[in-house]
Protein backbone atom coordinates (compact mmCIF):
# COMPACT_ATOMS: atom_id res chain seq x y z
CA UNK A 1 0.00 0.00 0.00
CA UNK A 2 1.32 3.41 -0.94
CA UNK A 3 -0.04 6.75 0.15
CA UNK A 4 1.21 9.91 -1.50
CA UNK A 5 0.36 13.33 -0.16
CA UNK A 6 0.60 16.60 -2.03
CA UNK A 7 -0.52 20.19 -1.72
CA UNK A 8 1.44 21.43 1.24
CA UNK A 9 3.23 24.76 1.26
CA UNK A 10 3.51 28.12 2.94
CA UNK A 11 0.58 30.44 3.42
CA UNK A 12 -0.28 33.50 5.45
CA UNK A 13 -2.64 33.31 8.38
CA UNK A 14 -6.23 33.33 7.20
CA UNK A 15 -5.34 31.65 3.96
CA UNK A 16 -6.28 28.27 2.55
CA UNK A 17 -4.58 25.14 1.30
CA UNK A 18 -5.88 21.88 -0.11
CA UNK A 19 -4.04 18.67 0.58
CA UNK A 20 -4.47 15.54 -1.51
CA UNK A 21 -3.76 11.91 -0.73
CA UNK A 22 -3.71 9.16 -3.32
CA UNK A 23 -3.68 5.55 -2.17
CA UNK A 24 -2.70 2.56 -4.25
CA UNK A 25 -2.34 -1.13 -3.67
CA UNK A 26 -5.14 -1.21 -1.12
CA UNK A 27 -7.09 -4.44 -0.71
CA UNK A 28 -10.24 -3.11 0.94
CA UNK A 29 -13.13 -2.03 -1.27
CA UNK A 30 -13.83 0.65 1.29
CA UNK A 31 -11.58 1.94 4.02
CA UNK A 32 -10.97 4.64 6.54
CA UNK A 33 -8.61 7.39 5.48
CA UNK A 34 -7.39 10.00 7.87
CA UNK A 35 -5.28 13.09 8.14
CA UNK A 36 -2.84 13.61 10.96
CA UNK A 37 -0.34 16.29 11.75
CA UNK A 38 2.76 16.62 13.86
CA UNK A 39 4.48 19.82 14.85
CA UNK A 40 8.07 19.84 16.13
CA UNK A 41 8.20 18.69 19.72
CA UNK A 42 4.56 17.67 19.78
CA UNK A 43 2.71 14.39 19.50
CA UNK A 44 1.01 13.35 16.30
CA UNK A 45 -2.56 14.65 16.27
CA UNK A 46 -5.47 13.14 14.42
CA UNK A 47 -7.48 15.88 12.76
CA UNK A 48 -9.90 14.30 10.30
CA UNK A 49 -11.02 10.97 8.90
CA UNK A 50 -13.48 9.72 6.34
CA UNK A 51 -15.10 6.36 5.74
CA UNK A 52 -14.87 5.94 2.00
CA UNK A 53 -17.71 3.43 1.91
CA UNK A 54 -20.37 5.85 3.09
CA UNK A 55 -18.74 9.25 3.42
CA UNK A 56 -19.02 9.62 7.18
CA UNK A 57 -16.52 12.16 8.44
CA UNK A 58 -14.82 12.79 11.76
CA UNK A 59 -12.99 15.88 12.98
CA UNK A 60 -10.87 17.01 15.87
CA UNK A 61 -12.22 20.02 17.73
CA UNK A 62 -9.12 21.98 16.79
CA UNK A 63 -10.07 22.00 13.10
CA UNK A 64 -13.84 21.59 13.13
CA UNK A 65 -15.49 24.29 11.06
CA UNK A 66 -12.24 25.21 9.30
CA UNK A 67 -11.10 21.96 7.67
CA UNK A 68 -13.10 19.66 5.42
CA UNK A 69 -12.16 16.12 4.47
CA UNK A 70 -13.65 14.69 1.31
CA UNK A 71 -13.09 11.89 -1.14
CA UNK A 72 -12.59 12.04 -4.85
CA UNK A 73 -14.55 10.15 -7.46
CA UNK A 74 -12.15 7.28 -6.88
CA UNK A 75 -12.45 5.98 -3.32
CA UNK A 76 -8.68 5.86 -3.00
CA UNK A 77 -8.26 9.65 -3.11
CA UNK A 78 -9.04 11.99 -0.28
CA UNK A 79 -8.64 15.71 0.17
CA UNK A 80 -8.26 18.03 3.11
CA UNK A 81 -9.48 21.55 2.44
CA UNK A 82 -7.99 23.84 5.05
CA UNK A 83 -9.45 27.31 5.46
CA UNK A 84 -8.82 30.11 7.95
CA UNK A 85 -5.38 28.74 8.63
CA UNK A 86 -3.60 29.77 11.81
CA UNK A 87 0.09 29.73 12.73
CA UNK A 88 -0.66 26.88 15.12
CA UNK A 89 -1.71 24.76 12.14
CA UNK A 90 1.94 24.66 11.08
CA UNK A 91 3.01 21.03 11.02
CA UNK A 92 3.88 18.06 8.88
CA UNK A 93 0.63 16.61 7.61
CA UNK A 94 0.27 12.88 7.03
CA UNK A 95 -2.31 10.80 5.28
CA UNK A 96 -3.13 7.40 6.73
CA UNK A 97 -5.38 4.50 5.80
CA UNK A 98 -6.68 1.28 7.25
CA UNK A 99 -9.78 -0.86 7.45
CA UNK A 100 -13.15 0.81 8.04
CA UNK A 101 -13.00 0.05 11.75
CA UNK A 102 -10.25 2.66 12.11
CA UNK A 103 -12.89 5.37 11.67
CA UNK A 104 -14.55 4.30 14.91
CA UNK A 105 -11.38 4.78 16.94
CA UNK A 106 -11.54 8.51 17.65
CA UNK A 107 -8.70 9.60 15.36
CA UNK A 108 -6.09 7.50 17.12
CA UNK A 109 -2.94 7.22 15.03
CA UNK A 110 -2.05 3.81 16.46
CA UNK A 111 -4.89 2.05 14.62
CA UNK A 112 -3.65 3.08 11.18
CA UNK A 113 -1.12 0.80 9.55
CA UNK A 114 -0.53 2.63 6.30
CA UNK A 115 1.06 6.06 6.16
CA UNK A 116 2.29 8.53 3.62
CA UNK A 117 5.56 10.41 3.81
CA UNK A 118 3.95 13.67 4.80
CA UNK A 119 3.68 17.16 3.38
CA UNK A 120 4.73 20.32 5.19
CA UNK A 121 2.26 23.10 5.92
CA UNK A 122 3.63 26.39 7.21
CA UNK A 123 1.37 29.23 8.27
CA UNK A 124 2.91 32.59 9.10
Amino acid sequence: VQLVESGGGSVQAGGSLRLSCAASGYTYSSNCMGWFRQAPGKEREGIAAIYTGGGSTYYADSVKGRFTISQGNAKNTVYLQMNSLKPEDTAMYYCAADSPIACSQNLQSSVYNYWGQGTQVTVS
